[in-house]
């Protein structure tokens, strides 16, 4: 029990969905209350299947491009250290991917879904939370 609350405190650190929330105010400002209801559904269905893309596949990416996963797991953490100086140091994650919207037709996608949910960060951390070879879906060794 520990070990998930602790694995969902990580997820909510890593995806930041508060930081999320300005980038979608900033993009879906020109629609009603009705399509940014539609959008915020849109955005979370992509980010969840994205994420849970990686969680699948993942491991056998790595494991085709001859990367093991401890190597990817230190890589990774110092990564996520970076990214972690990142937010406290520099500028915001809102800011910057805020400057990036350029078509309110889509914003379901980019950038609400991908990168704001589904940040590089959060696909690197699912990435590094899996191992194939101890959890599969037809059995949970431990």
């Amino acid at each position: 029990m520990k070990e998930i609350i602790t694995t969902i405190f990580f997820l909510i650190a890593v995806i930041d969905p508060l930081g999320s929330v300005p980038v979608y105010l900033e993009a879906t400002k020109n629609f009603d209350k009705k399509h940014k209801k539609k959008i915020a559904i849109r955005a979370s269905i992509v980010a969840f299947g994205v994420l849970l893309f990686f969680i699948i596949i993942g491991q056998l990416i790595l494991e085709g491009m001859a990367v093991s996963l401890n190597a990817f797991q230190i890589s990774g953490g110092v990564i996520l250290f970076l990214f972690a100086l990142t937010m406290i140091f520099g500028d915001g994650k809102p800011e910057s991917e805020k400057s990036n919207i350029s078509d309110y037709k889509h914003v379901a996608i980019f950038p609400i879904a991908i990168p704001s949910i589904a940040s590089p960060g959060a696909i690197m951390a699912v990435v590094l939370m899996t191992n194939n070879n101890l959890y599969t879906i037809f059995n949970n060794k431990q």
